[in-house]
Parts: structure tokens; C-alpha cells; sequence
């Protein structure tokens, strides 16, 4: 059993104290959060950690990211002994670097599935935006991405991790399609995952 942290959108205030005794082995980070808050985080738990860029994000061409995370818009890997697809950005509005049209999405979904073809069972999918009808919102910024439902229904992973659609107090319940476990992560949820894809070791371990 992996036990994860998963953040998104909004910092945990005295998030310094209150991260010491989570005991996490993976943090996954749906965008959103400014990088040198990642960071910090991850100094304290020690542990490995991923993450896909948000719509107020800035651009990640050229490697650019925060420090000590694998970048997985668009890829698929295992890390901390999950594997985990991940797709970034939301639809377009504003035209920032992480905003794409529902055509792209459905472009770089296809990719994302023909690499998880390649790489075996995904235990999470880790997105900023949600599924068109799966915990979107009707305004222009915040409508879900329909090439996810798709995505769902070829990966089945068990969980589904995404932020974007902020509670403002509101409970965000889960949603359920198939097998998977569709949630906002807002600001953050501590979740253990047991691995279907790959035993830990394949994965990067600790850092010293």
C-alpha cells in the first residue's frame, strides 16, 4: 500500500507543521501551487514526487519545473511504486501556456493513452482539470475535459486525482465511472493506493 499526498490549487496554511507527522510515501501535485511551495513540501516529507502544470502555471518548456518533481503532462510513469498518467493544463480561455482546445485534448489524450499501451496498468491518473460532467462546473474556465471520460474508461486506474475546481467551503463529493475514483484534491488528501502495475522497487526510491 502506497500512501499518498495528493495537492492542488490552494495552500494548507502552517502547511510546514502540519506535514511532519503525514508520513507519506508519494506526492502527487495537480497544478496550481506555486513551485516554491512544492519544494518546500517535499524537503519535509522526503519523498518522491510528481506533478502536472495548471492553468495559472507558468511555462514548463524547456524543463522548467519545480525542483524534485517528475514532470508526467503527458507521460506515464512509475514513481514511489505507482504508476501514474498525467495530463495537464485545462480548456481554454485565456490562452495561458497549459490551455488547450477540446480537439487538442483530444490529441494528446491519444498519446497519453498509446503511452500507457506501452507501459501496463495505471494505478492513478493525475490531471489538473476534471472529466467533462465529473466535478467540472459549467463557466468557460472551469468546463472538464471530454477526452478524459475516454481516457477513464480504456485505463480503468483506481483513482483519478485532478484540482482545478476550487470547493470555496463546498464538500466536492467523488464521483464514480467504473472502477475509478474520480477526486478533487483541493488542497490536499492524504490517500493510500494499493499497486496493481508494479512492485516499489521500480520506481525512485527516497531520497537520502
Amino acid at each position: 500500500m502506497v500512501r499518498v499526498l495528493a495537492v492542488a490549487d490552494e495552500e494548507v496554511p502552517a502547511m510546514e507543521s502540519r506535514v511532519r507527522d503525514l508520513h507519506v510515501d508519494l506526492v502527487l501535485a495537480a497544478g496550481d501551487l506555486p513551485w516554491g511551495y512544492l519544494e518546500s513540501l517535499i524537503a519535509l516529507v522526503d519523498a518522491p514526487a510528481v506533478y502536472v502544470p495548471g492553468n495559472h502555471d507558468p511555462s514548463t518548456a524547456g524543463g522548467k519545473g519545480p525542483r524534485g518533481f517528475v514532470d508526467l503532462d503527458g507521460r506515464v510513469a512509475t514513481v514511489g511504486g505507482l504508476r501514474i498518467a498525467g495530463l495537464g493544463g485545462c480548456v481554454v480561455y485565456n490562452h495561458g501556456p497549459h490551455q488547450y482546445t477540446q480537439k487538442e485534448y483530444d490529441r494528446r489524450a491519444g498519446k497519453l493513452l498509446k503511452a500507457a499501451r506501452a507501459a501496463g496498468p495505471v494505478d492513478v491518473l493525475l490531471t489538473h482539470a476534471p472529466p467533462l460532467g465529473l466535478g467540472d462546473e459549467p463557466d468557460g474556465p472551469h468546463v472538464g475535459i471530454s477526452a478524459l471520460v475516454g481516457v477513464l474508461e480504456t485505463l480503468q486506474p483506481a483513482w483519478h486525482l485532478h484540482g482545478h475546481i476550487h470547493p470555496y467551503g463546498m464538500h466536492k463529493p467523488d464521483r464514480e465511472l467504473g472502477p475509478t475514483t474520480i477526486r478533487n484534491v483541493i488542497p490536499w488528501q492524504v490517500i493510500e493506493i494499493e499497486s496493481a502495475s508494479a512492485p516499489a522497487a521500480s520506481g525512485p526510491g527516497r531520497r537520502g
